[in-house]
């Protein structure tokens, strides 16, 4: 009489693990959701440009396979519903390298981090190209500001930034690497390809940044005619002239210039004129010195101090302000603050 194989069985241990995570993981698909909405809120209030901000909470299955993995004939994760770390995971993608870093000195003023890696940056010190993208695994402690948030204190999340550029070289590496349909035979020469792939990217990456630079550079006096049945300074123009005006600035999303564009309307300034008129008023950059920021302000957000450091409680009542008016009441102390 034959006997079927069967397969080994998970240890009780890693069994119990699983289902435990399984009872959990539909809370940390809203957790994960709230942890997006919470960072594209903090990235849009910075006025720090990015492509795209998503999330997922890590699947059952691989949260099981992660379990599961052992080194040296041992567990790799002893207390796995504790150990593995990325339950939560937030991934933002922004248009260029400096961008990246602004998120994540944002991130490290709003949350307690606990592990930042560079993972590019590990890369290059080993004189190689391949993966590139910032790491950190944050928590929200219990100093949290925000009271909308206090829900999520205790709470950790994953987060990964990178490059639009270092996204697609990543999600086509792990697509083509999982589906495992390269012969043997050609792996070495696949992994040359990936390898001048992630060099070419990284060279295109300079190349964007250099592009920013050059244009804000030559921003001053640029711009294009508004529309004449609209009032509103035009977002293209707005973004020129807060680039010449704001040195050192990122740009901000391109929605943004518009948004404000409209704030300034309700304020009735309607020309480049008049705004540069008001802000030649004012001590902008003593203003940003006293907000202190630990990532560099977008220019929107710059210009947001300003009218909020000027206008005060008329400019915190406007009606394009409706959804902020607690976060600009708590920021219209420190932007008018004496300067030490």
């Amino acid at each position: 009489m034959s006997r079927r194989a069967s397969r080994p069985e998970a240890a009780p241990g890693l069994q119990d693990a699983v289902q435990r995570y399984a009872q959990r993981q539909p809370e940390l698909r809203e957790v994960t959701d709230q942890f997006v909405t919470m960072v594209q809120a903090l990235l849009d209030d910075a006025g720090i440009n990015y492509v795209s901000v998503t999330g997922r909470a890590k699947s059952v299955a691989s949260f099981a396979g992660k379990a599961a993995q052992t080194r040296d004939g041992g567990p790799v994760y002893t207390d796995p519903l504790s150990q593995i770390t990325d339950q939560i995971g937030v991934r933002v993608v922004t248009y260029l390298q400096g961008d990246v870093t602004a998120v994540a000195d944002l991130l490290a003023g709003e949350f307690s981090v606990l592990d930042d890696r560079d993972l590019g940056q590990e890369t290059a010190q080993q004189g190689r190209f391949g993966y590139s993208s910032r790491h950190l695994l944050v928590t929200l402690d219990d100093e949290a500001s925000d009271p909308a948030y206090a829900h999520l204190r205790g709470r950790s999340a994953s987060v990964q930034v990178r490059t639009i550029l270092q996204h697609a070289w990543a999600e086509f590496e792990h697509d083509v690497r999982y589906k495992g349909s390269v012969p043997a035979e050609d792996v070495p020469d696949l992994d040359r390809r990936f390898t001048l792939a992630a060099g070419l990217l990284e060279l295109a990456d300079r190349e964007f940044t250099a592009i920013r630079d050059r244009l804000q550079a030559g921003a001053a006096g640029q711009g294009s005619a508004a529309a004449d049945d609209d009032p509103r300074i035009s977002g293209t123009d707005l973004a020129a002239f807060l680039s010449a005006h704001f040195k050192g600035a990122g740009w901000s999303r391109t929605d943004h210039y518009s948004w404000i564009s409209g704030l300034l309307l309700e304020l009735g300034i309607t020309s480049l004129d008049e705004l540069g008129g008001l802000l030649g008023t004012i001590d902008v950059d003593g203003i940003n010195e006293r907000m202190d920021y630990k990532y560099p302000a977008g220019a929107v957000r710059r210009l947001d101090d300003a009218l909020l450091a000027v206008f005060g409680a008329r400019y915190i009542n406007l009606h394009g302000n409706a959804h902020r008016v607690d976060s600009l009441t708590a920021r219209l102390d420190k932007v008018r603050a004496p300067q030490a």
